[in-house]
This record gives C-alpha cells, sequence and structure tokens, in this order.
C-alpha cells in the first residue's frame, strides 16, 4: 500500500510539473502599451511631431544558435543587445527614436523604466522592422531600458539632460 501511495504521489507532481511548464510556455504575452496616467507626466511618447533629435537604436545578435560559438549559445543561451546602450537627451526636446530589429526570426520588446524604477511603457518590435516613436521626457534623470525577453544582457540607459536654454547655447559658441 505504501508503495502505491509513493507511486500515485509521484505520478501526481509528475502531471503537476508538466502542467505548470505548459502553462508557462503557452502564458500570453502583455500587452504594448505607451505611457499613459501618472506616467505621461514622466514622458510623452507620439508617432509623428517636428524633433530636432533623431537617434537610431539597433538590436544586434551577439551570440545566436545559427552563428555560435556553439559553448557560448550553450552556457548563456542566444545574447542579443541594444546599440546603441546609452544615449543622452534633453528634457523637454521632442527625440525621435528609431528602433530597427534586424533580427529576421526573433521579436524584440522595450520596456522603459523611470529613474524610481517604475514601467512607463512596454513596445513589441517585430522582425526585420523599423519602430518609430518620438519621445519627450518631462523629467531629468536616469532612464533604465530592457527587452524582457533576453535580460540581462540586452538593456540599456537613457540620460535625460536639463533642457538647453538660449543662452548655453550662446554660451558653447564663444
Amino acid at each position: 500500500m505504501k508503495i502505491y501511495c509513493v507511486f500515485l504521489l509521484l505520478l501526481l507532481c509528475l502531471v503537476a510539473c508538466a502542467t505548470t511548464e505548459t502553462m508557462q510556455m503557452q502564458a500570453p504575452r502583455t500587452p504594448d502599451y505607451l505611457p499613459s496616467g501618472e506616467a505621461a507626466r514622466t514622458l510623452t511618447v507620439t508617432n509623428a511631431a517636428p524633433v530636432p533629435a533623431t537617434i537610431v537604436v539597433l538590436t544586434q545578435a551577439v551570440a545566436i544558435k545559427e552563428t555560435g560559438p556553439k559553448e557560448t549559445v550553450q552556457r548563456f543561451g542566444e545574447v542579443y543587445a541594444f546599440a546603441p546602450a546609452f544615449f543622452a537627451v534633453h528634457r523637454d526636446e521632442p527625440t525621435l527614436i528609431r528602433f530597427w530589429n534586424l533580427q529576421p526570426d526573433d521579436e524584440h520588446d522595450f520596456m522603459l523604466f523611470d529613474p524610481h524604477n517604475n514601467v512607463l511603457m512596454k513596445v513589441t518590435f517585430p522582425p526585420l522592422r523599423e519602430t518609430a516613436y518620438v519621445f519627450t521626457f518631462h523629467e531629468e534623470g536616469l532612464f533604465t531600458f530592457i527587452c524582457p525577453m533576453h535580460r540581462p544582457e540586452m538593456n540599456g540607459q537613457i540620460l535625460v539632460l536639463p533642457p538647453v536654454t538660449d543662452q548655453s547655447t550662446h554660451d558653447l559658441n564663444r
């Protein structure tokens, strides 16, 4: 009788583990969203606006199964990065950020956090597509971004500097 109970318990555990793994693999992706409500006080994101500055951010395959090195992929899995992983913008200056997903078979997400580690936005970049947004930061500080699907290595930072004033521009031209 004890063997039967142990066998039944083991079988239930295996079924529970398999069900949990299947549920995790089939879990729905979180929907994309842009800043709204409280987050919009920190950052405004639009699809179009006149901009004085443009930045291109690429997704880069560092080590992937198709091109190896096999040892790296085996130990760490596929490794991707954003390039550049750091850039600076000015507060209240609309900046067009063009994201180019260069991978033909992988989506990438972009999740942006404010300096207090609150999530401001999340968007998905389809394979071999450019996705562009105009960012206007209304708060200075260091903002972190990640691809939640490929972290911790696929991350970066945006430094939001004080606004450019006519006086500071004048001083730079002396």
